[in-house]
């Protein structure tokens, strides 16, 4: 959707959600949430614009109706305090990047349906993505399987995962997003 149209789009969208639906999902809130600033871009007055109507719906719930409005962001550090004050998105409940264990239960679930040998030791491989998020770990089983099928195996092997972790490590550094 075009910047120019969002703040209309923020203005109409809470009336209708507040008629017809119980929850409102702001996806990626960062976008239109972010800390306001004096610019002279267009663009950037757009995005200004359409945190001051954020803020100005936000503010029109009633406790007594029963709408919820819930925001997901990977970046809260951008956030503008404003929506973070209470009676607009007052509550925050963060989901942390995954711990070695949750790491190598990811990757064995992403594994699963893959013919993988004996000699895979995921605690190990969990211990060599110590700053990956659960992405980035499924990245990793579906690279090494793709590394297999290069080698014409008919399993995938420890040394499979190895190389993978170095291919996403380095797709990591040179593309922060890619795996957001």
């Amino acid at each position: 959707m075009p910047c120019a149209s969002l703040s209309l789009v923020s203005s109409r969208l809470f009336p209708v959600a507040g008629s017809n639906y119980r929850f409102v999902f702001l996806f990626t809130s960062s976008f239109s949430g972010t800390k306001r600033f004096d610019s002279e871009k267009a663009g950037d007055r757009e995005v200004q614009r359409t945190m001051l109507e954020l803020l100005n719906q936000l503010d029109g719930f009633q406790p007594n109706h029963d709408i919820k409005v819930i925001a997901a962001t990977n970046r809260v550090d951008i956030l503008d305090p404003a929506l973070l004050r209470s009676g607009r998105l007052d509550r925050k409940i963060e989901f942390p990047a995954p711990n070695e264990e949750a790491r190598s239960r990811i990757m064995q679930i992403h594994s699963r349906k893959m013919n993988v040998s004996e000699d895979v030791n995921f605690e190990e491989l969990a211990r060599c993505t110590d700053d990956f998020n659960g992405a980035q770990c499924k990245a990793v089983c579906v690279e090494a399987g793709m590394i297999a099928l290069r080698r014409n195996a008919a399993q995938v092997v420890h040394e499979d995962y190895m190389d993978a972790i170095l291919e996403v490590q380095a797709k990591k550094k040179t593309n922060l997003n890619y795996y957001a």
